[in-house]
């Protein structure tokens, strides 16, 4: 290892990357150094010995500005990225002794060629070319390497720290504005800046909106512009259409899009006039059909957990967590496991506040309504009573029938009969009978 990282020039602090004869050594020395650290448990102890992480930072600082090594950095930043993947002291080395998350995000900035016009604003050329395949290559090895060195850091607690992340995040939406070579470099730059964005303290994701001029995209909500954030949407639809790898790859933009929504008042208004437009033709289930809602309450029911409760979540944070307005979109047969989870089977909303601007039914809505099947969240044409034309006996039959095939299914176990606490939380029946029977019976004493 010390070998190859001499070969790298890793051991001279001072000397600059000057021979370019050399860079080819170089780069292979890194490639072999790379490999040794992935395939070594031994090599990866050896590295914080050898203060290898240190070392890195150094040549990357020499790569700035400089010509012909754009290979180095590629592979510098690879070999960052494994270290802080594999050994967690030098995952902290790197952000706390090292500065390394400023040397990684100016390592992105010069990558993505960003022009500033102003604080936290990058310059929008919607005629430049796309990045090289190298520069999209760093750009994403930087993306990755920042994530891991970013881990954990929800809580920003000095202004240094919240200007370091408020960069970031305006590196990043400049990063969803490029283009790489093809599209798949495309959605792998993207997918790569998406996951750093959710390591952002949600506090400084306002920098991915900003106030609009006239040259600027034609996306706008407000006066901002919503260029960073119609990717994102986009970058979601087209991950629930792939349909596969949902927990990989449509998590991450889902729970960055729910906190954006969640604590940003423009962002969450301007998604939900596009996710949740109101409601005009309610003749299908909310499930059925090809907009965004229909494949979001589809994820709703998803055998995988997580996918579910994240995609429900999301849908919730743009209903501003009022249960009412949730079932209008989605039905209660596909809410309901969100409600259960959360305790408002009975009503309600959720903890966060949200501003008071009330959404407006359209008329086509509202001579609807009385129709609608609350369960299903459709349209139902009025089936007729198939009770009209029993005797009292009959119903009466009938419904002991119902009771003898409810007990004998309990007896043997086959379902647990539940109910509603006061609370809006699931318990068994008869305990959620006798919480009801103590609250009647605690109010009436009071009174």
């Amino acid at each position: 290892m010390q070998i190859l990282m001499r070969l790298a020039k890793l051991d001279t602090v001072e000397d600059p990357l000057e021979k370019v004869s050399e860079f080819p050594v170089i780069v292979e020395a890194l490639k072999c150094l790379c490999n040794i650290i992935f395939n070594s448990a031994v090599a990866q102890k050896l590295s914080l010995e050898l203060n290898l992480a240190a070392m890195l930072c150094n040549l990357l600082k020499k790569c700035k500005d400089q010509q012909l090594v754009g290979d180095i950095k590629c592979f510098d930043l690879r070999l960052l990225f494994l270290l802080s993947l594999l050994h967690t002291d030098i995952r902290s080395q790197l952000r706390q002794e090292l500065q390394g998350v400023e040397v990684l995000t100016q390592a992105l900035e010069s990558s993505l060629n960003v022009r500033w016009t102003g604080e936290y604003k990058a310059a929008e050329d919607r005629d430049r070319p796309p990045l090289s395949l190298q520069e999209t290559d760093c750009a994403i090895e930087a993306l990755k390497a920042l994530f891991n060195v970013t881990l954990d850091s929800w809580n920003v607690h000095s202004k240094n720290e919240s200007h370091q992340f408020r960069y970031m995040a305006a590196i990043l939406r400049h990063c969803l504005l490029t283009m790489g070579p093809t599209e798949d470099k495309t959605e792998e730059l993207h997918s790569n800046a998406i996951n750093l964005l959710s390591n952002v303290p949600v506090s400084c994701l306002d920098v991915l909106i900003s106030p609009s001029s006239q040259e600027e995209t034609d996306i706008k909500y407000n006066g901002m512009n919503m260029g960073a954030i119609q990717i994102l949407l986009d970058f979601m639809e087209k991950r629930i259409d792939k349909g596969s790898s949902y927990r990989e790859g449509l998590t991450p933009v889902l729970s960055l899009l729910t906190e954006c929504c969640r604590t940003h008042r423009n962002i969450r208004k301007f998604i939900k006039a596009q996710v949740l437009p109101p409601l005009r033709d309610v003749s299908n289930r909310p499930e059925v059909g090809t907009t965004v809602r229909n494949k979001l309450v589809r994820l709703m029911t998803h055998v995988d957990l997580g996918v579910k409760q994240i995609a429900a979540e999301f849908l919730f944070v743009l209903c501003k967590e009022r249960v009412d307005s949730l079932l209008k979109y989605t039905g209660y047969g596909n809410a309901a496991g969100l409600l259960a989870a959360r305790g408002l089977l009975a009503g309600g909303r959720g903890d966060h506040w949200y501003s008071d601007d009330e959404d407006t039914d359209t008329e086509e809505y509202k001579s609807a309504k009385p129709n609608i099947n609350l369960i299903t969240g459709h349209l139902e044409e009025p089936m007729p009573n198939p009770m009209d034309e029993m005797t009292e006996e009959q119903k009466e039959y009938e419904a002991m029938k119902l009771v003898n095939m409810f007990d004998k299914l309990s007896r043997d176990e086959l379902i647990k009969p539940m109910g509603v606490r006061p609370d809006g939380t699931m318990a068994p029946l008869e305990e959620a009978v006798s919480q009801y029977h103590t609250n009647k019976q605690d109010s009436s004493d009071s009174d």
